[in-house]
This record gives C-alpha cells, structure tokens and sequence, in this order.
C-alpha cells in the first residue's frame, strides 16, 4: 500500500503533467497553421469569425441581439478574451447588434466601419462603445490591405474612399482574405449594382473559393455576372430559419446551382465551418 506522502506526489505529479498537456493544448489552438473562417449561426443575420494562422482574429459583423457571443464560445477558448478586429460592414441591425455585445465583453484593438459611419441605433451605439473602450475606429477604404499574420491577408475592395451618398446596403463593406492560394469573398448586403461595379474594377479577379452570398441570399444581390467573375466553388448563405423575407430567394439558389457552387446555408446546417492551409480549403463537420 502506498503511502499518504507518496499519493500527494502522485496526485501532484498527475496534476502538473494534466496542466502541461492543456497548456500545450490552448497554444495550438490558438496558434494552429491553418487558416480557420466560420460561419456562425446568428439566425437572421451575419457573423463571420476569422482566425488567421498564428492566432489573430477577426469578426465580420455579429448579427443581431446576443447570440453571436455563445457562438464566438464555442469556436475561441474560454480564456481568449481579445479580438484583434472588428467589421462592420454597414449600419443594419443584424449586422451591428452583435459587435456591441462583443466590444463590452472582448478586449477589441480595432474596429474597421463603412463610409455610412454616421448612423443612429445600433451603429450609433456600436461607434460610442468602442469610444469608450479604446478601441481604434478605421474607416474602409478600397486598397486597404491588412497583414493578418502567417501569410494571410485581408483586402477592402469596396467603398472607395470618400463620400458618396450609398444607401446602407450599397455602403456595405467588401472584403477578399486571402492565404495562399485560397480566397474567401464577403459581401454584406451589396446589392447588384455594387456587385457589377465590381466586375468592371476587378473581373477575373474577383474569382475566390468561398462566397458569402450577398445579403442573405436575396435576389437583391447574387447577379449572374458577379457569380460568373467569383466561379465559388462554395457559396455560403446565412439566414434565419424561416424567415419572415423568404431568403435565400430561389432565383439565387438556382444561380448557384446553375454554375456549380456547392450551397452551405446556417438555416439548415448552423454553422459552417472551413480551415484553409494555403493548398486547399476543407469543410470542417
């Protein structure tokens, strides 16, 4: 029988190598070699998490109300309590709620807002949170490039600097993050004229491997020449399950469809998860 002096070092000795294994554990999870970009699970709304190569991390709005914040729980440890970026891509409510919710709760170093950077409700409420938490606010400017970090990069490819009277949707900040040879496209809610206006600027360029279809998969967005220019071999759409405005509309599923595009939906799936390692781009169930 053992005795009670040796138990102690016995359960000390558990212990530490317990802490060891959790302590590696959380460094590569935070710092893992690929590339991770998640769809949460917002409902009727918008939250994209990126986490770069490295550990940096990045939200593309945050729906609408609280959720987003079980949601960040359950793809970030417990103990991550820092986000490098916030994005908004324009002032609708179920792409703002959730970043004021975040910028409470996260220690956030930079929040990065469309040209309409003006508004009342949750964007006014957005602005002034950030205020007050120190947060640095970056207006978007087409050309603006950010170094995420391993290689990845973050390009704004839409609005162009300056201000020119977009209504909100047409304001929505458009992004490509790129690592490797692997592209993701996020759209916000621009509509198709935006979409086209692209085209014009970028053409082929456009070409990526993930889209997020625009504003939730309405037949707002999602024209037949922007699709053709971004060829996704997926396209995620995020909506509410049934939704009181019927998106994704069947016209821009059938679009998709129409070039081949595999449709992942949060409605149907929840989140959608991908990792990227610079070669290719997986599906994470």
């Amino acid at each position: 029988m053992l005795s009670r002096g040796v138990k102690i070092k016995l359960f000390f000795i558990s212990f530490l190598f317990g802490f060891s294994v959790f302590v590696w554990y959380a460094v590569y999870a935070i710092s893992g070699a690929d590339l991770k970009v998640d769809f949460l699970d917002v409902g009727q709304g918008d939250a994209i998490y990126i986490e770069a190569p490295g550990g940096n991390q990045i939200v593309i709005d945050g729906g609408k109300g609280n959720k987003v914040l079980s949601e960040l729980g359950k793809v970030m440890p417990f103990f991550d309590r820092k986000i490098d970026v916030l994005i908004a891509t324009h002032p609708d409510s179920d792409h703002t709620e959730g970043l004021v919710e975040i910028v409470k709760r996260y220690k956030v170093a930079a929040l990065i807002v469309s040209v309409n950077a003006d508004k009342d409700g949750p964007f006014k409420t957005l602005l002034e949170e950030s205020e007050n938490h120190g947060v640095k606010i970056i207006r978007a400017s087409m050309g603006q490039s950010f170094e995420l970090g391993g290689g990845a990069v973050l390009e704004i490819i839409f609005p162009p600097e300056g201000e020119f009277g977009f209504e909100d949707n047409s304001a929505s900040i458009v992004s490509r993050l790129v690592y490797g040879q692997n592209s993701f496209l996020f759209t916000g809610d621009a509509p198709k004229a935006i979409e086209n206006y692209l085209v014009s600027v970028y053409g082929g360029k456009l070409n990526s491997d993930v889209l997020k279809a625009g504003h939730h998969g309405s037949d707002t967005s999602s024209s037949e020449i922007f699709l053709a220019a971004v060829s996704p071999a997926h396209s995620v759409i995020s909506a509410g399950k049934d939704n009181r405005y019927g998106h994704p509309h069947q016209s821009v599923l059938d679009l998709l469809k129409s070039i081949e595009s595999e449709i992942l939906r949060t409605d149907e799936a929840g989140a959608i998860k991908f990792s990227s390692d610079g070669n290719s781009i997986k599906i994470i169930k």
